[in-house]
């Protein structure tokens, strides 16, 4: 019978401690999964962590396709109409209030991770593995007035969110020529972790069942994967980075102005091929469009006025702000491929918690561009054997984006009547 390994076995070897993933006695690790190539797309997500007030956001059940009346909460996209679709009843299939926030872009909730062969990887990092080092960034993980935590890698790490200070210094502040010096010094000095643990590598592997040998291969593969990266990434050390003459934005303002200046942050790193791959949430401060309180008990409004008001004006911003993005990229050419940036960018508003009641069914989803036929709003069963995953939804985008894969995350398939334009 075999010793179950600690948690914190490490493998050592040439000063080089490389911590283990979670094996059959821990918690299996996601297996890694082939990267294929395809056309330059872009994605960006914007999101929020609470979910929206439903009344307002979605458009009456019977009132399929293109003749909908807009709900109060979608009138600023209103002028898009024809290039954005609304979706009822879609959802990843289980409850879980907050929990679900993390699950909104794969569909795989952290601690069942194992039984998926790619893990929780989230939409947004399976896109950044298959651009690769196309871009300066393969991904952005961004946040105002709030933590962003949608992004995960396949080995189920929560990729941390930067502000757009952060965001705007990496864009476009040059390093300077020690830091580049040291970072080259670094190249230089790479060499394979697992080639210095290799042995030790060996003598644990003999160790382990057949399960935990295959786990343990997949997760060097996901390693060496990481180490390519990062070699990949060694050619931008030299590169320029793009100029721009809009001025670094003042984190002091409010959540309106923020978020404003944050929006025309992600067309410009999208204008300036600075990554393709993006996810953005929303938050609130107290004060902010002459409200007291904050989001989280605004949620919990229990159909009370003042509350319900409150949603209506931070959510109504939010969706003015992705009609604004659109704007900002219909205006825009784009350099790569002809036509405009939102000809070749998919757009997603929504969240893995439908609503403040903690509620997961039926999650607020907007799609816009990505090269779809849009202008409708489309409703799904909401009996729960008819149910259709919102991953579906997940998995269309990932192959417009050109991924030629069948599954992503708890998809069944790719979802029914979203076609893509000819």
């Amino acid at each position: 019978m075999r010793s179950p390994l600690n948690r914190r076995t490490f493998l050592r070897g040439s000063g080089v401690a490389m911590a283990l993933p979670m094996l059959e006695a821990m918690i299996p690790t996601a297996r890694a999964a082939r990267q294929a190539s395809g056309p330059v797309k872009r994605f960006v997500c914007l999101s929020n962590n609470y979910g929206v007030y439903q009344n307002a956001f979605f458009p009456d059940e019977a009132q399929v396709g293109a003749s909908y009346d807009m709900p109060e909460t979608l009138r600023s996209l209103e002028k898009h109409r024809k290039d954005f679709t609304v979706f009822s009843n879609l959802d990843h299939g289980f409850t879980g209030g907050h929990q679900g926030v993390p699950v909104f872009l794969s569909g795989v909730r952290p601690v069942l991770a194992h039984n998926y062969t790619e893990g929780n990887i989230s939409l947004d990092q399976k896109l950044a593995e298959h651009h690769g080092a196309a871009t300066r960034f393969p991904s952005m993980t961004l946040g105002v007035r709030e933590r962003n935590l949608l992004s995960f890698t396949r080995t189920g790490v929560q990729v941390p969110s930067i502000d757009m200070r952060a965001a705007y210094r990496a864009m476009f502040h040059e390093d300077s020529a020690e830091k580049k010096a040291s970072a080259g010094e670094r190249f230089k000095r790479h060499s394979s972790i697992l080639d210095l643990v290799g042995e030790q590598a060996k003598s644990l592997n003999r160790k382990l069942g057949k399960q935990d040998q295959t786990k343990l291969e997949e997760y060097f593969d996901a390693v060496r994967t990481m180490e390519k990266k990062i070699v990949q990434q060694e050619p931008w050390l030299e590169r320029p980075k793009p100029k721009t003459d809009v001025k670094e934005p003042n984190p002091g303002n409010g959540t309106a102005e923020q978020l404003k200046a944050m929006i025309e942050l992600i067309a410009l790193a999208l204008q300036t091929d600075s990554t393709r791959a993006i996810t953005m949430v929303s938050g609130f401060a107290n004060g902010d469009f002459g409200l007291n309180g904050g989001y989280h008990g605004f949620s919990h409004h229990g159909e009370r006025p003042e509350p319900v008001a409150a949603l209506k004006k931070i959510e109504g911003y939010q969706i003015s702000m992705m009609s604004y993005l659109i704007d900002l990229l219909k205006k825009q050419e784009d350099p790569i491929n002809g036509g405009t940036l939102f000809d070749h960018t998919t757009i997603l508003y929504g969240c893995g918690m439908a609503a403040g009641t903690h509620q997961t069914k039926n999650l607020p989803l907007v799609l816009a561009g990505g090269g779809f036929r849009h202008g409708e709003h489309k409703v799904y069963p909401k009996e729960d054997l008819q149910r259709v995953p919102a991953a579906n939804l997940l998995l269309s985008i990932l192959q417009s984006s050109g991924l030629e894969i069948d599954q992503f995350g708890s998809s069944t398939g790719t979802l029914r009547g979203l076609e893509w334009k000819a």
